[in-house]
């Protein structure tokens, strides 16, 4: 056996799980993952409190934010966790939806595989079903004005109306909007994230927008600032803290002497020599400040650090330095004040000079102080200052901010609006029924099961609502689809049906179409699934690493490691 590698019998270990019982554990563990959100979808949702390890709290109703916090050890739950993570990369909304979705296709899909149907055959319905329920959004969806304020405002209610911030939503729905249009841009030479080509449009909120949460204060005062904040004050206590119409300057480089990369050594036999080596440091940042003086700037950004004497020379021309910014920062305030980032200050010019911010200003909220570079023209970055009662609740409105702004930004690039309240779900619904009928075969039952799946979120929103017929609610928003009237949904406040078009409701196709596409691939995928092994290993106590067999049911072959399972 030596030199051998080693030999792994697989036996019929009780961990293994394969066939009809893999199937049915992984239905049942994405199941289990769309019960724990279930109560967390519509207006009346209820909140989750999760203990973190550490011992703080996570108090929210985002099914993204739930279900990054849990750990799961189930293969086929932790993919259903995933869905909601490319959700909210994706899209941004649907983040609960898509899970109570995914478990409820799965859950009716079982009937089909005890029946017998082969997996393949169910995924193939699957397929059908997924592109019949795409049709059904895009008929009836309708288009949005984008530049139509009332509109825009109305869509991203429906974001922020099942959220924690639901109370304070026209002042969070016009933060959203403000920020998605601060940062959009058209590209003249390429696209940007969504698009491409000349003309494209860009919003990268990610980068250019950017929330600063401070504690205290009340929530209503949360603003998009037209500029940008950070947590930073002036290097010199006699420096300016206020300046009106500020000359911007924006550096990469220290001002401060440039040591050595690597050590170096000096050897001197003069005194004066000494004073001499102290001279040139002190020349040579002489020479860097003059240079940025000729240029007559009233603020000077770096990232990097700014010595005690530069500062002294700046501060004797009046003119204000902040150091240590972060890059980010330093991006968004080039992108609000048009300023250029210098990497050498020799290669300064004019054009550099960033003019377009109105008011430079230092405020102390809390015990920190911060800069504030306010009334800036037309300016293509912004921070969103959240205040708030707590640090809890302000991450909570910062989750909820974050779902608004990126629904607000789907529309930009695609501006059509599907009826909410489950409208969109039961219209798929009623059209998949219509298209069982229609076919013949093995495949209609797996049709089927996808249209009773779809119930499932108007059917959750009415349960939700502490509505005790909802059976009743749901037959009768079953009949009003049935003859065409594909507008009614359930109203989330009280439990009943109602008109969309009336009641105002409309989310963004966008998000509806991800949300079904990746429901029902990811119900496929798992229904593929029919073999789940373990496949870690695991020293066994006085092995060595050397050749052995090991016996997935605990025995031991010979000499060496082996590899257990564990499920």
């Amino acid at each position: 056996m030596a030199g051998q590698q080693p030999v792994f019998v697989m036996n019929s270990a009780p961990e293994r799980q394969s066939g009809r019982k893999a199937q049915l554990s992984n239905i049942s563990a994405a199941k289990t993952v769309s019960d724990v959100i279930r109560t967390c979808l519509g207006p009346k949702a209820m909140l989750k409190m999760i203990l973190d390890p550490m011992g703080g709290i996570l108090l929210t109703n985002d099914g993204n934010a739930i279900l990054r916090e849990i750990e799961v050890a189930h293969p086929a739950a932790k993919s259903m966790i995933e869905l909601s993570r490319t959700q909210d990369e994706e899209v941004g909304d649907g983040t609960t939806s898509v899970i109570i979705l995914a478990g409820e296709i799965l859950a009716q899909s079982l009937p089909c595989l005890e029946r017998g149907i082969h997996p393949v055959v169910i995924i193939s319905a699957f397929k059908k079903a997924l592109a019949e329920g795409l049709s059904v959004i895009e008929s009836i969806s309708k288009p949005v004005n984008v530049e139509d304020e009332k509109e825009m405002l109305a869509l991203i209610k429906t974001s922020i109306g099942t959220k924690f911030v639901s109370r304070w939503s026209d002042l969070m729905c016009s933060l959203a909007l403000k920020a998605v249009r601060t940062v959009a841009t058209i590209d003249a030479q390429s696209g940007g994230s969504g698009s491409s080509g000349p003309g494209a449009r860009t919003v990268d909120l990610k980068r250019y927008a950017r929330v600063e949460k401070i504690p205290g204060g009340e929530i209503e005062s949360s603003t998009v600032l037209d500029g940008v904040m950070l947590n930073k004050d002036v290097t010199h206590p006699k420096m300016r803290r206020r300046i009106e119409n500020p000359r911007i300057l924006l550096l990469d480089c220290p001002l401060e002497y440039k040591k050595g990369e690597s050590q170096t050594n000096i050897e001197i036999t003069n005194e004066t020599d000494w004073n001499r080596i102290l001279e040139i440091e002190e020349e040579q940042i002489k020479l860097i400040c003059d240079k940025i003086i000729e240029f007559k700037p009233d603020l000077v950004f770096t990232e990097k650090g700014v010595s005690d004497l530069a500062q002294h020379f700046l501060m004797k021309q009046n003119i204000t330095a902040i150091r240590r910014v972060r890059k980010t920062d330093n991006n968004r305030i080039a992108r609000a004040t048009g300023a250029t980032i210098i990497n050498r200050v020799d290669d300064l010019r004019d054009a550099d000079i960033g003019t377009k911010c109105g008011l430079f200003h230092i405020e102390k909220l809390g015990d920190e102080y911060f800069t504030f570079l306010e009334k800036c023209k037309e300016p293509k970055a912004c921070t969103i200052l959240l205040r708030g009662p707590s640090k809890d609740i302000l991450h909570e409105i910062d989750r909820n901010l974050a779902d608004a702004m990126a629904v607000a930004r789907n529309v930009v690039f695609n501006p059509l609006l599907a009826p909410g309240g489950g409208a969109t779900e039961m219209a798929i619904s009623v059209a998949l029924t219509n298209l069982a009928k229609e076919m013949e075969g093995i495949e209609v039952g797996a049709v089927k099961a996808v249209a009773e799946a779809m119930e499932v979120i108007p059917r959750t929103l009415i349960q939700n609502c502490g509505t005790s017929s909802a059976i009743k609610v749901l037959t009768q928003l079953r009949a009003k689809h049935a003859n065409g009237e594909h507008s009614f949904g359930v109203d989330g406040e009280k439990g009943g049906i109602v008109d969309m078009d009336e009641y105002g409701l409309y989310e963004s196709a966008a998000v509806k179409m991800q949300t079904l596409k990746t429901a029902i691939e990811s119900a496929s995928l798992l229904l593929r699934v029919d073999d789940v092994v373990s496949a870690r290993r695991r020293r066994e106590p006085g092995g060595g690493g050397g050749p052995g067999v090991q016996n997935m049911d605990g025995g031991d072959g010979g000499e060496g490691g082996g590899m257990m399972p564990e499920m």
